[in-house]
């Protein structure tokens, strides 16, 4: 499925402030776009406004996807999260579950590339060793690992990642770089960095939050 996203002069703000505002673009499917910006300069906001979880105050953002005869049809809103995987290193995980109970949890939401089971999932994330480990026990880099995995492993042509390597060691981000090598190919992937090249070295467009302060 061929995905493309339209922003059409969205803009946001936190009471009289604007965040951003007058963003217009387009991400074709198989795009890998950066979102640039520092500490608090509206780049997860705006990723959250893309993926549909927060709603922006002036313009609109449109999915499209391409059927079998070339026709573009308009996704539904409230069905934009089945052609979406985001991971966020402040998207909260159960605790209370051990991991392989969460990797099976969130299978019944989103299927995994090629139907994986979740010893399969925890392999590839390197958390085989902690499978039946309470996800409260983890360290904050195994739940990093862990969202990560979660999301790019899932079969959605589109995957959304902000900040990926938070809380990541130097092999934890070569690990992260390879799987956007093997997983991510084909689909469109849009990161948002502060600037830390690891995290968005693969991509081929760049969009900076403050183009776009009023």
């Amino acid at each position: 499925m061929d995905i493309t996203i339209h922003l059409n002069q969205i803009g946001k703000k936190f009471g009289r402030e604007w965040i951003f505002r007058g963003l217009s673009d387009r991400f074709a499917q198989g795009e890998k776009i950066v979102i640039l910006g520092g500490n608090g300069s509206g780049k997860s906001t705006l990723l959250q406004v893309v993926s549909g979880f927060v709603s922006p105050n002036e313009g609109e953002v449109l999915y499209h996807k391409t059927d079998g005869n070339a026709k573009d049809l308009l996704i539904d809103a409230e069905k934009v999260k089945d052609v979406l995987a985001l991971a966020s290193p402040y998207l909260q995980l159960v605790e209370d579950f051990t991991a392989i109970e969460l990797i099976d949890h969130v299978s019944f939401f989103k299927p995994f590339v090629g139907h994986m089971s979740a010893e399969q999932i925890l392999d590839i994330v390197e958390l085989g060793h902690a499978k039946e480990k309470y996800i409260k026990q983890f360290s904050s880099g195994m739940k990093q690992r862990l969202r990560l995995g979660l999301a790019i492993l899932a079969d959605t042509p589109v995957l959304l990642l902000d900040e990926p390597v938070s809380n990541l060691d130097k092999k934890a981000i070569q690990w992260y770089q390879q799987m956007i090598s093997d997983y991510g190919k084909l689909r469109t992937v849009i990161v948002c960095s502060n600037a830390i090249e690891e995290e968005y070295s693969f991509c081929n467009k760049k969009l900076s939050v403050s183009d776009f302060k009023k």
